[in-house]
């Protein structure tokens, strides 16, 4: 498969684009979906100018997004401004965390791809395991209707956290 933003073929993994419809998402490859959770390498972003223009909106919203985090760099700062998005995408490009309340255990403010570590041995139902204390967790999402519930993979498993059992890393 090859990746709407960076155009590599690689193993995709759907990453949900917050602050717009529920549910929203796009299937990117582990590489972007890190950067944009973390810090981005400006080198690896150079396919924005053909993301930018795709007919999914939530990819113009990431490429939008990316390119407002790259700012410092003149190609994204030109990119950026040739980008045209009507109202309601611009709107949603913007609404990053505005709309999220999530926070961690210390009060630090929680956005969608962060990673958080787990500050308490947590049993997970149905799993059969027990999520332990220090275990990392990438790439999280958040769960829109609850700022006290995260999801994030442990162990392979997609799982919902309390957002008091974290702590952002």
């Amino acid at each position: 498969m090859t990746c709407p933003m960076c155009a590599a073929d690689a193993e995709l993994i759907a990453f949900d684009v917050e602050g717009g419809p529920v549910g929203a998402s796009v299937d990117l490859c582990g590489v972007c979906a890190e950067q944009i959770a973390g810090e981005p390498d400006a080198n690896h972003w150079r396919g924005l100018a053909s993301a930018m223009w795709s007919e999914d909106v939530a990819v113009q919203v990431l490429a939008a997004r990316m390119l407002k985090r790259l700012d410092g760099e003149g190609w994204a700062r030109d990119l950026a401004e040739q980008l045209y998005l009507d109202d309601e995408t611009q709107a949603w490009a913007d609404n990053v965390a505005a709309a999220s309340n999530h926070k961690d255990a210390n009060g630090a403010p929680l956005a969608q791809g962060d990673t958080v570590v787990l500050i308490k041995d947590l049993p997970v139902k149905g799993a059969g395991f027990t999520a332990k204390r220090g275990t990392a967790v990438r790439g999280i999402s958040l769960v829109a209707e609850n700022p006290e519930h995260i999801e994030g993979r442990v162990e392979g498993q997609r799982i919902v956290i309390l957002t008091q059992y974290v702590k952002k890393k």
